[in-house]
């Protein structure tokens, strides 16, 4: 049943009420990837050359390796890693100070400068790279990220904001230098400042007038920071508006809707579909930073919550990935799953796997006890 996952609570989800966590597979990230990078889109499972690589998937994608790392070791992930960090240094102009964006399959980078958003990406990976266990690879990652540093001071974009908000505190508790310091709490007031204007409208404490996607990242930072700094304004004022997002993106029969890419216009219904990974995977982090920072049980109440919008959990009853190749399809439409499996819906879902996989864990060891053999029929079956 997912009766304890579907509507966050006060108490945590039973044990044998929760989705199950799969063991890692990449085999679906080994079908993305050659030796450049990874493929932003898929036809299917077949990675689509046309539409060539980005910055942005190759961000998350060092991400998903690093956390990959933690459970099966730095020598399985490697290679990949190495690949990533290569494609970020590629990707980087001088000239400018910021990365490029987009690259064909001939290795040929398009289109100039990247978005805001894939500049905060890629900052965000190269903070939590400088955190790799090995020496060699985490100290080059701090070289570019502390190269790169200064190009960002103009950024501000909200989410590359807050991108940059985590990869400068995760560059920072790894020992870079006190740029990476004095950048966290630029941007971190940055973000607060938002927030703040936002607040005075309780009705509508989004700090825009639509609410798009990856909607749960602001506020990941801004509880991030808020923790960081012991600000008790900042997190009240983070909780407020993750709870306000949880609240709009609950079904009435308590299950995670997550706003569709026609969006949420203030004053406007929210649209329904197509609804996207990124979505619920970014509530579900920002709630594990909730978590971190209270120590409430809710808030992991709203993690299981949002992941199992991924099996079954969702406004059509149906599985949305396929853990068995480490895979997710690209989203839920009115008929169906969208059947095509890129960049960034599998690796969202990957690393929403290892992040509740560690809550899972603490938990575990918190209550002293062997943990049960899960049911895995939540994931049985192919989608309709």
């Amino acid at each position: 049943t997912l009766a304890s996952c579907r509507r966050p609570s006060a108490r945590w989800p039973r044990v044998s009420d929760l989705v199950p966590l799969p063991a890692i597979s990449r085999i679906h990230l080994d079908e993305l990837s050659d030796a450049t990078g990874i493929f932003q889109h898929a036809i299917l499972s077949v990675p689509d050359p046309a539409h060539g690589y980005c910055t942005d998937d190759v961000a998350r994608a060092l991400q998903v390796d690093l956390l990959h790392a933690r459970v099966i070791g730095w020598p399985a992930v490697s290679e990949s890693a190495w690949r990533g960090l290569r494609f970020l240094g590629e990707a980087y102009d001088a000239d400018v100070g910021r990365f490029r964006n987009f690259r064909d399959s001939g290795r040929a980078w398009i289109g100039g400068t990247g978005s805001e958003d894939s500049q905060g990406r890629a900052m965000h990976a190269l903070g939590d790279a400088a955190a790799a266990p090995d020496p060699v690879f985490a100290a080059q990652a701090k070289a570019m990220f502390e190269r790169a540093l200064p190009g960002m001071r103009g950024l501000r974009a909200i989410r590359a904001v807050a991108s940059l908000v985590l990869g400068c505190e995760a560059a920072a508790r790894a020992g870079t230098g006190r740029e990476a310091v004095g950048a966290f709490a630029t941007f971190a007031d940055r973000l607060a400042a938002r927030f703040a204007v936002a607040a005075e409208h309780p009705q509508w404490p989004w700090p825009e007038r639509i609410v798009t996607y990856e909607n749960g990242l602001p506020v990941r930072a801004l509880l991030v920071a808020a923790h960081e700094r012991g600000d008790r304004a900042m997190l009240d004022a983070g909780i407020r508006v993750l709870d306000w997002l949880v609240a709009a993106q609950t079904a009435p029969a308590g299950h995670c809707a997550p706003v569709g890419n026609g969006w949420w216009a203030r004053g406007e219904a929210p649209a329904a579909f197509d609804q996207q990974p990124i979505e619920p995977v970014s509530l579900l982090l920002a709630a594990g930073a909730a978590h971190a920072a209270t120590g409430e049980e809710r808030h992991i109440a709203t993690m299981e919550w949002a992941f199992a919008w991924f099996a079954r959990g969702n406004d059509l009853g149906i599985r949305i990935a396929d853990p068995a190749r480490g895979a997710s399809f690209d989203g839920l439409t009115p008929t169906g799953v969208n059947r095509n499996e890129g960049a960034e819906s599998t690796l969202v879902w990957l690393s929403a796997v290892e992040h509740l996989r560690v809550v899972r864990a603490t938990r575990v060891t918190r209550a002293t006890a062997p943990r049960p053999q899960l049911d895995d029929r939540l994931f049985a079956g192919a989608p309709a």
